[in-house]
């Protein structure tokens, strides 16, 4: 159990489901030839999860001192696995997710396309031991990582059987994986803003120097405030343009309930939010909003199968 909590694997399997969700709601219900099989993509899965455990297990380690403070029983590292254990794990997970991927790239001859692991690998490790504690930067980096888990996608499924017969119908299906990792960004990147404000306390005793340390928590509010603004005009003008107009009404129906309306509400709550409490209960709420959001995927498939 200590080791399950040390890679966090609520989100490793929301991450594992999203990229799931994505081959068998989205990419299989097309009229295109895919990359990889089953099995390798399956593959592909396991070496995002492995990387992201790994850059979960750094994290803790190098958050020790201020998880003792934000987070006392959320501290893994040092109560149940040691320090040298957990980085051993942190290794190993490491080795098998860069390893996984080198192995997917050859498979599809694309040999270069391994760099791209190794570099999800480099920046999880910077982000804990250092690119987190720089303002936006680190909010920057995690939710660009979280985008990259989407683009990943495209770029092993679909990317390497393109051709000149099929280019226009790969790149509508890229595009829409792009509007998908670009939602994953918005909303991540305000998530990590709000964790911030949540973890200010710990973090200011460790010296970092986050977006609500340097300007304060109620300027740093306002500013995940005007993000969560922009985040649910983009999401009402996206629903307008690709599901209205195609008259997908159970979609514009799904996408008031599961995120416009909890936008709203993540806007109106977060003017009078003041305890670290209040501040991890907005994170919450946008990280249903980024599950329900990658859901839609599912229920436009379903839409547009049994309405066609």
């Amino acid at each position: 159990m200590k080791f399950l909590k040390l890679i966090r694997y609520q989100n490793l399997l929301m991450l594992a489901f999203m990229q799931l969700l994505f081959l068998y709601a989205f990419l299989k219900q097309q009229d295109i030839p895919l990359a990889l099989s089953d099995w390798q993509y399956g593959l592909l899965v396991l070496s995002t999860v492995l990387l992201a455990a790994a850059g979960y297990t750094i994290n803790n380690i190098y958050d020790v001192a201020t998880d003792s403070i934000n987070k006392p029983n959320d501290v893994v590292v040092g109560k149940g696995i040691s320090e040298t254990a957990a980085f051993n794990i942190y290794i190993a997970l490491n080795v098998s997710g860069v390893g996984i991927g080198f192995l997917l790239s050859n498979i599809i001859h694309k040999p270069t396309f391994a760099s791209l692991f190794i570099l999800i690998a480099s920046l999880l490790y910077f982000y804990a031991t250092s690119l987190k504690q720089i303002m936006i930067l680190g909010n920057v980096v995690v939710a660009a990582l979280l985008a990259v888990s989407v683009l990943i996608i495209g770029v092993f499924d679909l990317f390497p059987v393109t051709t000149a017969e099929n280019q226009a119908q790969m790149a509508s299906l890229f595009s829409i994986l792009t509007d998908y990792a670009l939602f994953a960004f918005m909303i991540n990147f305000i998530r990590e803003i709000v964790k911030d404000i949540e973890d200010v306390n710990g973090d200011y005793n460790q010296g970092m120097n986050t977006l609500p340390i340097a300007i304060g928590v109620n300027r740093a509010a306002k500013i995940a405030l005007g993000f969560a603004v922009i985040a649910f005009i983009l999401s009402a003008l996206y629903s307008n343009t690709y599901f209205m107009q195609n008259k997908l009404y159970i979609v514009i129906f799904y996408a008031f309930a599961t995120v416009l309306a909890p936008l709203l509400y993540f806007i109106v709550k977060i003017f009078s939010a003041k305890s670290q409490k209040d501040f991890h209960h907005l994170s919450t709420i946008l990280k249903l909003i980024l599950f329900f959001g990658i859901l839609s995927i599912l229920v436009i498939a379903l839409n547009i199968k049994y309405n066609a």
